[in-house]
């Protein structure tokens, strides 16, 4: 039988932290997270205008399918609920960086 290290090789450490090389370093890891959080913001936008458009079909009577309203709310609010604890992650290690003595 056959191990994940038999069939996939082996990560180096630099290999999963988002497109940093050896050669490029901090910038192309800095342009990755930002490019992760404009798609996020931008997801989570989408998905607020799409709860939106489904709640005032429903209000108007334009569609009649509650659950694919309720669904689609759920997954906006989810998806808002998980930027903002991503951002609050990222306020949170920066002030562990700001309290750092050098």
């Amino acid at each position: 039988m056959k191990s994940i290290a038999d069939i996939s090789p082996r990560a180096t450490p630099l290999q999963g932290l988002g497109g940093i090389s050896r050669q490029s370093g901090v910038k192309s890891a800095g342009s990755d997270f930002a490019a992760l959080v404009k798609e996020s913001i931008a997801s989570v936008n989408r998905k607020q205008a799409e709860a939106d458009q489904a709640a005032s079909a429903l209000a108007s009577g334009q569609s009649s399918n509650i659950h694919e309203v309720m669904i689609k709310m759920e997954e906006a609010e989810i998806s808002l609920r998980m930027v903002v604890q991503m951002r609050n992650k990222v306020v949170e290690a920066y002030q562990e960086i700001m309290r750092m003595q050098v």
